[in-house]
């Protein structure tokens, strides 16, 4: 390998993923208020998202030896000059159990078969059946990033950190992580899914269902909603071709999702029918090629160029972000002292390192690269 700097993706220097801190409220509020969509799980409600935070600092400080209501809410930091207070880019959040308090409804793709044999009919019927099984998943969601940084690696980064969280404590989490993506919406904002079924029970609009579910508990939903399966072809046409449809905003990050490993599941949203991903963590790409090295510090003009990497601590204030991934013979990872620093480990500490970028995901970021 060539000695001197390597060429870094634009738009990484000086950014860390971190759990988050009280300070960062103000920052939240903006995120949550600039979602699109806005986001159930993350709602623009000042007192609600400082609820958010201090249940994320308790998380973080409790040993947790199985997946239980733990809320962990990370940010994405820009650092600053001269040690001040870095910009607050993004959010991202993981639900150690999607249904740990409320049961976390979905609605099931399924197919009933219909026959009469003295009619000689045979049809298969696509159906909706509501269901809760997703309850027992490890959720991945509440994302929301600046718009200057969408489509770029670091929401790669922000997205994957929490994966490397995951890997360091599975005790912590399910066997099965699910990601719920928005769904379509038209050019009013309605959604067509919400408007063919749960606007007839709850006589409200999309909008204001889901400022209701991000507010309050979800159980009403167990409450109002039809027991019965929902059978497509009594939808309108728009309804059906929203079922599993993603918000077009999320079209990117649904990619990227599936060149991770995640696959489409039966189940979508029960409110707009946007797609719900799952996956067995050890099947990931993150999982997969994660590997354990102890730092060795050097000055940043004598360290080999090489591919960029995540790369996260082994700690309790976990801090996550992208440099080299240049190895030493003895297969160190060489560091220089910034990043040491924003990572705050010292020489022999052992990191956690995963390719930033995934197969099959590259042309999705170059098409939104700063």
């Amino acid at each position: 390998m060539s000695v001197g700097q390597a060429q870094m993706p634009g738009g990484l220097e000086g950014l860390v993923v971190r759990p988050v801190a009280m300070a960062d409220l103000d920052a939240l509020t903006r995120l949550a208020e600039n979602a699109v969509p806005r986001l159930t799980n993350l709602p623009a409600n000042r007192a609600r998202l400082e609820e958010r935070i201090a249940r994320s600092l308790e998380a973080f400080a409790r040993q947790a030896e199985f997946p239980g209501n733990e809320h962990y809410t990370f940010v994405l930091e820009k650092s600053s000059e001269g040690g001040a207070p870095g910009e607050v880019l993004g959010t991202a959040t993981i639900r150690a159990q999607a249904g740990a308090t409320d049961a976390y409804y979905t609605y099931r793709q399924e197919t009933l078969i219909h026959a009469s044999q003295q009619l000689n009919v045979r049809r298969e019927v696509q159906t909706l059946a509501l269901s809760h099984e997703v309850s027992d998943a490890t959720l991945l969601c509440a994302f929301s990033l600046d718009a200057r940084y969408k489509g770029t690696h670091a929401e790669s980064l922000l997205r994957r950190a929490r994966l490397l969280f995951i890997a360091q404590y599975p005790e912590r989490f399910s066997n099965v992580l699910a990601v719920a993506f928005p769904g379509y919406l038209d050019d009013a904002q309605q959604s067509p899914f919400w408007e063919s079924v749960g606007n007839h029970f709850f006589a409200r609009s999309f909008q204001e269902i889901n400022h209701i579910a991000g507010m309050r508990s979800k159980s009403f939903i167990a409450e109002v909603m039809p027991q019965f399966p929902l059978y497509l072809p009594l939808l309108t046409p728009q309804a059906r071709a929203a079922i599993g449809r993603e918000h077009p905003v999320h079209e990117g990050p649904l990619q990227e999702m599936l060149a991770e490993g995640f696959l489409r599941s039966r189940h979508v949203d029960i409110f707009d029918a946007g797609p719900i991903l799952k996956a067995e963590p050890q099947r990931l790409e993150t999982f997969r090629q994660a590997s354990w090295h102890p730092v060795r510090i050097r000055p940043a003009h004598t360290l080999p160029d090489a591919e960029p990497a995540l790369i996260a601590n082994q700690s309790d204030d976990f801090r996550c972000l992208v440099a080299r991934y240049a190895l030493s013979p003895t297969g160190q990872l060489m560091l220089d002292p910034e990043h040491a620093r924003r990572l705050e480990v010292e020489e022999g500490r052992a990191v956690l390192v995963a390719p930033l970028t995934l197969p099959g995901a590259q042309d999705v970021l170059d098409e939104g690269e700063m």
